[in-house]
């Protein structure tokens, strides 16, 4: 591998598994035959210090808050990892902000929504899901359990930063865009072991905005289930290629690596395993994902 090539691994969303995922890129680096050189989370990371923070929701208590040995610096992580905010979040210290910060070495949110060049990657984000009576309501300070779910929203004049960029060679957000299933569906029929998604999944404003925008490349997460499949037409603009994230329970379809050389992606694959699931030039669909490894998840977010 030149060594001019850079190795990216997109992460679903976390839940507070952060020991897990670092184990996880350790074994694709060793795979792979060298460094994972950036780490990007789709969302859902949550960067808390406490597992029973009351603003974390009462069904995430249970699970790990792992965040305070790296902050502390007991743990260090070995890689630089940035992140967009999903719909669950520790939002009273992400609120102030809203641009991106460092919250412990080697771990950054990008922020609620822009662009940020990354390693010589145009990356562009938007944090947090669709919530149409919030859409065009000001963002309040978190303060309470009802004030931190709305800062989870993504507002109005967020999703218009966002559109108004162009270039971008990966554009991170949370939730679905609307009309995946449909889209696999023209494309052919699910490889065995694969069902096809409620056509409900997703919202319009985020498929609006990667119409909009044409990133090369699309990941996201919420859903919890790996997904596949390409927007535009050839004969049109330049293709979009979407990649959806499972959560962090397993690593197949939770972790999607990317290899670039300068701003082209040459070849990517699922897991950890290193084994190469798509090259450049090639279809990019439901058959790119990997052979599942027991039953689909129910794809259904929290």
């Amino acid at each position: 591998m030149a060594p001019e090539s850079l190795l990216v691994a997109g992460v679903g969303d976390i839940h507070g598994r952060f020991q897990r995922v670092d184990a996880w890129l350790d074994a694709l680096a060793e795979a792979r035959g060298r460094p994972v050189d950036l780490v990007l989370a789709v969302g859902d990371v949550e960067a808390f210090r406490q597992a029973d923070d009351l603003k974390r929701k009462a069904t995430k208590r249970a699970m790990p808050a792992e965040f305070a040995e790296y902050a502390d610096g007991v743990r260090a992580m070995k890689r630089p990892m940035y992140f967009i905010a999903g719909n669950n979040e520790d939002f009273e210290t992400l609120h102030d902000a809203p641009d991106g910060c460092q919250l412990a070495p080697n771990m950054h949110y990008l922020g609620r929504a822009g662009l940020k060049e990354l390693y010589g990657l145009r990356v562009g984000y938007l944090s947090g899901i669709h919530a149409p009576r919030f859409y065009e309501q000001p963002l309040k300070r978190p303060r309470s359990l009802d004030t931190a779910k709305q800062a989870g929203y993504f507002r109005a004049p967020e999703v218009e930063k966002v559109a108004a960029l162009r270039d971008v060679d990966l554009l991170l957000v949370h939730e679905w865009p609307r009309g995946l299933p449909q889209r696999a569906q023209e494309q052919g029929e699910p490889p065995p072991g694969r069902t096809l998604p409620s056509y409900w999944i997703g919202n319009p404003i985020t498929r609006r905005l990667v119409e909009t925008v044409h990133p090369k490349w699309v990941l996201c997460g919420h859903s919890h289930r790996a997904f596949a499949v390409t927007l535009g037409s050839s004969g049109g603009r330049a293709l979009t290629r979407v990649a959806c994230l499972d959560q962090a329970a397993r690593p197949d379809e939770s972790v999607f690596w990317m290899e670039f050389r300068g701003r082209d992606m040459v070849c990517a694959g699922w897991g950890i395993s290193g084994e190469v699931s798509w090259r450049a030039g090639e279809p990019w669909g439901l058959r790119s994902l990997p052979v599942p490894s027991g039953p689909e998840p129910l794809g259904t977010g929290y």
